[in-house]
């Protein structure tokens, strides 16, 4: 009891103060006598332990900013001397905890406190759980001691069985912290201590994982750069030798892509684009299939006319002279390409070239019949305006893809024919003829029509956006020209967005000017013969073009005046003609053969089919072009045939209802008109439209069936030089129709002199060639009654004809 009493008796020791450093029982530590404060308390240690047995002693205190904590450490001054540096030091072991009490004065210049010793015994034999943390503790150590390479030490912590002892080891842990060592200084109960330092070195190891984790994949990320990086300069070295082998300079096919996008001048968005497809390039191996197409989409974006533009040619005059020269006719188109140049003219002038983002181009649609030059005049235009042309043939398109092109992701993937139609040119700035805009058809792979309403809306198509490209493309200054047969073909959206111009086909002069200054030049060379062995003279010109050919443009006119020259050139070859030779309208018949479409003027009188009463002629528009339409009308026997309205000749519901009505006309109003409209009553009408095998629709036969019906029951015949056309009403009104220019070219081309019209179209007259309305004597009526006294021919000596009768 005496030896416990005495262990636990109070201390008066000299304070040597430890700055941002602690030391725990069982360390020993050497200190810098140079310190004024560790020299004084070891100095006073010394005096005191001249009149005590024992070693000096000193109580360690940890001193954090200027704040000395609360438990210290007693500490024996094991030996003074020099340290490594040859400084004056102390070699000093801590030997257990004392907490601090009150100030007192002692021997020297150092600080003496009063101090208790703590009692850190544990009690004997270790409870199971403290054995457990003693072993948990161990392998912890020895796994981080086994890292750091320090096995002696490993020996030493497996022989530490004292608990206090083990967990007061970890304050040489050079990982803790001054906080970590103060609070395991402070925690006096040797189990809890033990319990923190397991839990201070557990954390340690876990953030050391982390650490060597990182660091492991950094490590063979650099390694895995280095090792690609020589391997690239490898391979560009075995290609150099391989281009010198083969004798090619070095550079050629560089597969430097960054280099060629920074020296391209390319807009900002399309560089950010290109640059980043570059860098997935350079990440990607050269077997990867994502390196060739990045490859083959970087050469289609470098290959791209970004910064090209053609200057527009601003002679007004001299464009328009061009378009004159290689056109005939075709005023319309030409008076809009002049007016666009102008307008093109004035903005440039004005510095207008672009505004809203949005440059001056233009889309125009060009609608009208086959062979009347569509095509051929989008070459014009671009010739005219000094401008690239490329033709984008749409017939039979199905597939969506082919205009807004392919997503890259797809196997053999291209951009689509607009951006492949820019690249053709090399200028963003063409002529763009969309030919055959209406023959377009939709299936299960989309509608290509509905992907045109961007590229042909001006509003839009400054920031078009191919599939296959994915970054914006500026259309807003390219001239679209589309062309079309049919205009119901067209969607209705996507004519909204063009500008319609109509091409209603050539006149028989126009046709004859086209010949001699186009069409016979170009055949000539065709043949083999020069202008001055063969000479076609106008009156053959325009005999082939009134009586060999029936069409609204000249297609089938160059065919014969081909067949015409390789009938020459045949005979001459055989000896059978000699050049030079001069073809007049008397050498056709012998040359090509017959006429095959002789006038109804030039037939014999008896051989007309209007020579009997029920046959009248109407004009009619086709795909074609104008026609002239016969209607034919007859009467049942009366003891054979049914009461009531037969209708043939393939006909639609529009123009059946037509009829119907015509009849219904003559029923109610045949009395007014003299008509004996009793055999209407008692027997059936049969109304024909020949040339049975084409559909035939719409409204604007009613005046002719009306007007063949009246010629039928009165006997008297429709005058062979009229043709007519327009709707007719249940009261007699005739109503307007659409088509005009086109019915009045057909009946020029006929031979018919006199054509009636409703009275409201006849503004539509202004569309009329003037020549054509010389050779013409138009009536513009109102009312049926007016249609039925200028038609049918007056009775033969006042007796009516004998009404046909059906069989």
């Amino acid at each position: 009891m005496a030896a416990e009493s005495a262990a636990f008796t109070p201390l008066t020791l000299p304070v040597l103060p430890l700055d941002d450093e602690v030391v725990l029982p069982g360390m020993v530590v050497p200190l810098d006598l140079s310190d004024a404060e560790v020299r004084a308390a070891v100095e006073a240690a010394q005096a005191a332990a001249r009149s005590e047995p024992g070693k000096p002693r000193v109580l360690l205190v940890p001193r954090i900013d200027g704040t000395h904590a609360a438990t210290g450490v007693l500490g024996t001054v094991e030996q003074v001397g020099r340290l490594a540096d040859g400084d004056p030091g102390a070699l000093i072991r801590g030997r257990g905890r004392v907490r601090i009490g009150a100030g007192t004065t002692g021997p020297g210049a150092a600080l003496w406190v009063e101090g208790t010793r703590v009692d850190e015994t544990v009690p004997e034999p270790l409870p199971g759980q403290v054995a457990e943390l003693v072993k948990e503790y161990k392998a912890l150590a020895t796994a981080w001691l086994r890292k750091r390479g320090a096995w002696q030490v490993v020996d030493r912590v497996q022989a530490i069985d004292d608990v206090s002892a083990l967990a007061d080891n970890s304050g040489y842990s050079p990982f803790l912290t001054t906080e970590q060592k103060v609070e395991l200084l402070e925690t006096t109960d040797p189990v809890a201590r033990l319990k923190l330092a397991t839990q201070q070195l557990r954390d340690h190891l876990a953030e050391q994982d982390v650490a060597e984790t990182i660091a492991k994949d950094v490590q063979e990320g650099v390694d895995k750069q280095q090792r690609e990086f020589l391997l690239r300069r490898q391979l560009e070295a075995v290609r150099k030798e391989l281009r010198e082998i083969n004798g090619e300079q070095d550079g050629e096919e560089s597969d430097d892509y960054r280099a060629r996008v920074e020296a391209a001048d390319l807009p900002e968005k399309v560089r950010e684009a290109a640059l980043k497809e570059v860098d997935k390039l350079e990440r990607s191996s050269d077997q990867s299939p994502e390196g060739s197409w990045i490859r083959t989409w970087l050469d289609t974006v470098l290959e791209m006319p970004w910064s090209e533009r053609t200057e527009d040619a601003y002679d007004i005059q001299g464009a328009q002279a061009v378009l004159d020269a290689e056109h005939a006719g075709l005023e319309d188109v030409k008076e809009r390409i002049t007016e666009y140049l102008a307008v093109r003219k004035r903005r440039g002038d004005r510095g207008l070239g672009v505004v809203g983002g949005r440059r001056g181009g233009a889309v125009l649609a060009l609608v009208g019949p086959p062979g009347v030059g569509k095509t051929s005049l989008g070459e014009s235009v671009a010739h005219a305006m000094g401008r690239k042309f490329v033709r984008v043939a749409l017939g039979g398109v199905r597939d969506e893809a082919e205009i807004r092109g392919h997503r890259r992701t797809y196997v053999g993937a291209l951009p689509g024919r607009i951006v492949r139609a820019i690249k053709e040119a090399g200028s963003m700035n063409p002529v763009v003829l969309l030919d055959e805009i209406d023959k377009v058809g939709s299936d299960f792979r989309g509608d290509p029509a509905a992907a045109l309403l961007e590229v042909l809306d001006p509003a839009q198509n400054h920031t078009f956006r191919d599939h296959y490209l994915e970054v914006e493309l500026d259309l807003s200054d390219v001239v679209f020209l589309a062309t079309a047969n049919v205009l119901e073909a067209i969607p209705e959206a996507l004519l909204d967005r063009m500008e319609l111009v109509r091409l209603d086909g050539y006149t028989e002069d126009e046709k004859v000017v086209i010949a001699r200054d186009h069409l016979l030049p170009r055949q000539l060379e065709r043949a083999g013969l020069d202008a001055d062995e063969v000479t076609v003279d106008e009156g053959a010109l325009r005999k082939l073009a009134g009586e060999y050919t029936r069409e609204a443009g000249v297609r089938t006119l160059e065919r014969s005046i081909a067949r015409l020259l390789r009938k020459v050139a045949a005979q001459h070859e055989l000896g059978e003609r000699e050049l030079p030779f001069t073809v007049t309208d008397a050498d056709l018949r012998a040359l090509i053969g017959r006429p095959h479409h002789v006038p109804e003027s030039a037939q014999d009188p008896a051989e007309r089919r209007t020579a009997v009463p029920g046959v009248a002629t109407g004009l009619a528009v086709t795909g074609a072009g104008g026609d002239v339409l016969y209607v034919e009308a007859s009467l049942a026997d009366p003891e054979t045939g049914a009461a009531g309205l037969t209708l043939t000749g393939q006909l639609g519901d529009v123009m059946k209802e037509s009829a119907q009505i015509a009849l219904s006309f003559l029923r109610s109003h045949g009395a007014e008109l003299e008509l004996p409209v009793g055999d209407l009553k008692d027997r059936g009408a049969h109304i024909h439209f020949p040339a049975g095998a084409v559909p035939k629709d719409g409204p604007s036969a009613g005046v002719t069936m009306t007007t063949a019906l009246a010629s039928l029951l009165s006997g008297r015949l429709v005058r062979t030089d009229v043709a007519m056309t327009g709707e007719v009403s249940l009261t007699g009104r005739v109503l307007p129709i659409g088509g005009v220019k086109q019915k009045l070219l057909a009946a020029h081309r006929a031979g018919v002199t006199t054509v009636i019209i409703p009275k409201r179209n006849e503004p539509d007259l202004d569309d009329v060639p003037a020549e054509v309305l010389d050779k013409l004597d138009v009536h513009a009526v109102t009312d049926v009654r007016q249609v039925l006294e200028l038609a049918l021919a007056p009775a033969t000596n006042g007796a009516e004809r004998e009404v046909p009768v059906a069989a």
